[in-house]
C-alpha cells in the first residue's frame, strides 16, 4: 500500500478526517469506494474483507437494501423531530422493542447518536438521580485498567489509558481504576479465576477506600473491547461484582456498546450473567449497525419513574431519538430476525476461534486467542512459553494491519494503555458471515501473520 503524500493532501481544502491524525501515518487507509456484506472494495479495486465490522459496528454487512429502504421510507414520512417540543412514534416503537429485548428492569430507553453519548447519559442520569434522591456525595467513578468507553472528555476521563495521563492531568476528573480481571500473562500463581476474585477484593477495598457513601457508579466493558482484547472474566467475577455494588450502594454500569447487539451470541450481553444483572446497561455500535449513528441507555422504569417525579433528567442532544435512526435501529432488529444472527454468531464464532486456534497452533507469534461469539482477539508475543511481549519498537499493531491490508483484510489493532498489558488484533466480522467467507478470512489472516513472522525473523526480533 502506498502511503498518502502528506504535502498533496495538505494543499487540499478540508481532507479526509485523517489529516487530523499523526503523520506519517504508520498504517495507510486505503480510499473505499463501495461495500457490499463483508467485503470494501478501494479505488484501485482490491477487495479487503472488513474482518473487524469498521471497528465492530457493521454487524450487517455493507449494502443491506431493507435497512436502506426502512430509513428512505422514514425520510420521506418524517425526517426529523426534536425531543424537547414534540415526540415521534417511531422513537415509541423502537425504545418498546429494544426494552423487550433487555428484559425486566430495563423498561426506559434514552436514545443517542453512539456509544460515547450513551455513556455520558448514564453517567449524567445517575448523578442526577443520586443528588435528587438526596445522595448528592455520590460522585466517584471506578472503572478498570485498562479500559475503554468514549472519545468525549467525560469519558475519556473514565477509561483506564496510561497514554492519556498528559491529556487529561487538570482537564478532566479521572474514574479512580481497579484491575481489570485479565486471563493471559497473569501474576505467578494465580489462575484466571483466582486473579479475577483478587480483582473483585480490589473493588471493594477501593470502595471503602473512598468512602462507600461516594462512589457513584463501577463501569465496565463485560466482555473487554481493545481496551483489553476481548477478554471475558469468569462467571463468578460477575457474581462479585454484582454483590459487591449491591451492598455498597454503588451503580453497576454495563458498557455493551462494542460486545452488545448480538455480537457475544446474545444480544443483550448482559444475559449471559442472568444472575448479576446490571442497573444500567449502554449500547451502540451494532444498533444501527453503520446504517444510522444510534445509541442507547437502558435503565430500569423505577428509576427513572422517580427522578421525573422529582427533577427529572433534562440533559439531551439536538439527535435523540431521530426518526431516521430509529427506523435504522428497527430495520436492523428485523434483520437479526430474519437471519438468526444471534445464532449465527455462536455457531460462526466458534468455527473461526477454531481455525485461530490452528494458526496459533502453527505460529510462534500468536500466544492466545479470546472472546466469545463473533468478539475475538488473537494476542501476538515474542515467546508463547513466557508471554514476553513484542518490543514496542516494532510497532506490533500496526504492522499487522499493514500485512492485513497487503493480504486482503483489514485487521483492528492499536496500542492501548501505552502497550502495557500487550499487543492483540480483533477479529469480529458481520454476523452475516458465511462458513466459505469465515475460510477465506482465516486464510487471509494466516497470510499476515506468516508476513509479520518473516518480517520480525529478518529484524532479529524472533
Amino acid at each position: 500500500m502506498e502511503a498518502v503524500d502528506r504535502e498533496t493532501a495538505t494543499a487540499q481544502r478540508g481532507g479526509t478526517q485523517d489529516v487530523f491524525y499523526a503523520q506519517p501515518a504508520p498504517v495507510p487507509l486505503p480510499m473505499i469506494e463501495r461495500a457490499q456484506g463483508i467485503y470494501m472494495w478501494d479505488e484501485r479495486g482490491n477487495a479487503y474483507i472488513d474482518a473487524s465490522s469498521g471497528p465492530m459496528v457493521s454487524a450487517l454487512g455493507h449494502g443491506n437494501e431493507r435497512v436502506i429502504e426502512a430509513m428512505a421510507a422514514q425520510a420521506r414520512n418524517l425526517d426529523y423531530a426534536y425531543t424537547r417540543v414534540a415526540r415521534n412514534p417511531v422513537n415509541r416503537d423502537y425504545a418498546a422493542r429494544l426494552s423487550a429485548l433487555a428484559g425486566p428492569g430495563f423498561e426506559r430507553v434514552s436514545l443517542c447518536s453512539g456509544g460515547s453519548e450513551a455513556v455520558d447519559n448514564a453517567l449524567k442520569f445517575l448523578r442526577q438521580f443520586a443528588i435528587a434522591s438526596g445522595q448528592a456525595t455520590r460522585r466517584h467513578i471506578i472503572s478498570l485498567m485498562p479500559s475503554y468507553h468514549g472519545a468525549t472528555i467525560g469519558t475519556l476521563a473514565i477509561g483506564g489509558n496510561d497514554a492519556l495521563v498528559p491529556f487529561l492531568d487538570g482537564f478532566a476528573t479521572v474514574a479512580h481504576t481497579v484491575p481489570a480481571p485479565l486471563g493471559y500473562r497473569l501474576p505467578a500463581g494465580e489462575t484466571p479465576e483466582t486473579y479475577a476474585a483478587q480483582c473483585a477484593r480490589v473493588l471493594e477495598e477501593k470502595i471503602v477506600e473512598l468512602g462507600p457513601d461516594s462512589v457513584l457508579a463501577f463501569v465496565i466493558e463485560p466482555i473487554g473491547g481493545l481496551s483489553t482484547g476481548a477478554v471475558v472474566p469468569p462467571d463468578r467475577y460477575f457474581l462479585d461484582i454484582r454483590d459487591i455494588c449491591s451492598r455498597r450502594g454503588v451503580y453497576l454500569v454495563f458498557d455493551e456498546i462494542l460486545c452488545g447487539a448480538g455480537r457475544s451470541g446474545k444480544f443483550i450481553t448482559a444475559h449471559h450473567w442472568p444472575e448479576a444483572l446490571p442497573d444500567i446497561i449502554v449500547k451502540a455500535k451494532g444498533l444501527g449497525a453503520g446504517y444510522s449513528p444510534l445509541g442507547a441507555m437502558l435503565a430500569p422504569s423505577a428509576m427513572v419513574d422517580e427522578l421525573a417525579d422529582l427533577t427529572g433528567c433534562e440533559f439531551s442532544y439536538s439527535y435523540n431519538a431521530n426518526p431516521i435512526s430509529c427506523a435504522a435501529g428497527i430495520a436492523v432488529l428485523e434483520e437479526f430476525d430474519r437471519s438468526g444472527l444471534v445464532e449465527r454468531a455462536r455457531t460462526m464464532g466458534g468455527r473461526l476461534r477454531s481455525g485461530l486456534q490452528a494458526i496459533m497452533d502453527k505460529s510462534p507469534i500468536i500466544g492466545d486467542v479470546r472472546g466469545k461469539g463473533l468478539l475475538l482477539a488473537v494476542e501476538m508475543v515474542a515467546d508463547k512459553a513466557t508471554t514476553a511481549m513484542l518490543p514496542d519498537s516494532v510497532q506490533p499493531a500496526e504492522r499487522i494491519r499493514v500485512h492485513g491490508l497487503d493480504n486482503g483484510i483489514m485487521l483492528y489493532s492499536r496500542p492501548t494503555a501505552g502497550s502495557r498489558f500487550g499487543h492483540w488484533f480483533m477479529v469480529a466480522p458481520p454476523l452475516t458471515i458465511t462458513e466459505a467467507e469465515c475460510d477465506e478470512l482465516l486464510s487471509r489472516t494466516e497470510a499476515a501473520v506468516r508476513a509479520f513472522q518473516v518480517e520480525l525473523r529478518s529484524s532479529g526480533v524472533l
